[in-house]
């Protein structure tokens, strides 16, 4: 029987150059509520009789994207590799949304943090879909999972 979802994820941590309390608490976050439930289906993987459950570990190199895929055992099935151009301008605004979130959380009122908050939701999910489409023939995933999937790769991208 099929397990399609991910049971681990890694980031390439020497990718990650600086971060700070608020950027590993999203990290975490992310981490922790993808493990807890996400979809997941490397297409050639699971076309060869791999039927999950899945490790990921995520990389950032030249501008390009790796989401390395293995078996429990460890054994390497793919990796998926995608251009990071189209994400560019997503991954800036997600950045400076982030930002002025975290300085509102501690002097803002409660409507100027939703505002916030709302536009950061927004840019986070036109991301979401940008990658479903980036995937689309190589991992069938879902939205929520897509969206995890997006905040790590904010996270990768952090140069301090």
């Amino acid at each position: 029987m099929a397990d399609l979802r991910i049971s681990h994820i890694e980031l390439d941590e020497t990718t990650i150059i600086w971060r700070n309390a608020d950027i590993e608490q999203e990290r975490r976050i992310a981490i922790f509520d993808l493990i807890e439930e996400n979809s997941f289906k490397p297409l050639r993987a699971f076309a060869a009789g791999h039927l999950g459950p899945y490790h990921l570990r995520l990389s950032v190199d030249d501008g390009r994207l790796g989401l390395a895929v293995t078996d429990e055992a460890g054994l390497h099935l793919e990796t998926v590799i995608l251009g990071l151009g189209r994400f560019r301008r997503p991954i800036r605004d997600y950045f400076a949304i982030c930002e002025s979130y975290y300085q509102a959380i501690r002097r803002a009122t409660a409507q100027e943090i939703e505002t916030i908050d709302m536009a950061r939701r927004g840019v986070h999910n036109d991301a979401a879909t940008m990658l479903l489409e980036r995937l689309e023939g190589k991992i069938e995933t879902d939205f929520p999972t897509a969206r995890r999937l997006f905040t790590l790769i904010c996270v990768l991208h952090i140069k301090g």
